[in-house]
């Protein structure tokens, strides 16, 4: 197998239209009263600059904290969380289209390991983060509740 090296270390980025104007679609990841319903279970407060908070999602027994690192009303949400093998730093970009909808990119970056782990990081990031705005987009534009984050790993089924 040809294993080229990696030039630079990559970036998990993944975006999505959301039809609904950018202060809702912000306030449903700034408010854990929504966004308890298409992501983690419970947090410990609203994201706020300069804040620590702990987030849990209770179907996989999983609770870790998050720095807030910049907050921007209807613009931009920056976070540290303990990545796959340290802190990395996610970003949320809201970008408000002329029709009322929403664009929204999220980034992970300072992943680290050898090539096979960035990649499998990177990876599972995308994905997971794909997972989050599907079930956002759906809570929003059709009042929704997909579950697609505890239905990712559903208990008694192994993740591969």
């Amino acid at each position: 197998m040809n294993n080229p090296e990696l030039m630079q270390v990559p970036i998990a980025k993944t975006a999505m239209l959301i039809r609904r104007p950018v202060g809702d679609v912000f306030e449903a990841f700034i408010n854990p009263d929504i966004t308890t319903k298409f992501w983690f279970t419970r947090s410990s407060g609203r994201l706020e600059p300069g804040k620590q908070l702990q987030w849990h999602w209770q179907m996989y027994d999983i609770s870790i904290p998050v720095t807030v690192r910049a907050v921007e009303p209807n613009k931009r949400i920056v976070i540290e969380w303990p990545g796959y093998s340290g802190l990395t730093t996610v970003e949320w970009i809201f970008e408000s289209q002329q029709d009322g909808t929403t664009f929204v990119r999220i980034t992970e970056a300072g992943f680290a390991g050898d090539d096979d782990q960035l990649v499998k990081q990177v990876s599972d990031s995308t994905g997971g983060f794909c997972w989050v705005l599907a079930g956002l987009k759906a809570l929003l534009e059709h009042n929704i509740r997909l579950n697609l984050v505890p239905d990712r790993f559903p208990q008694g089924i192994e993740a591969h």
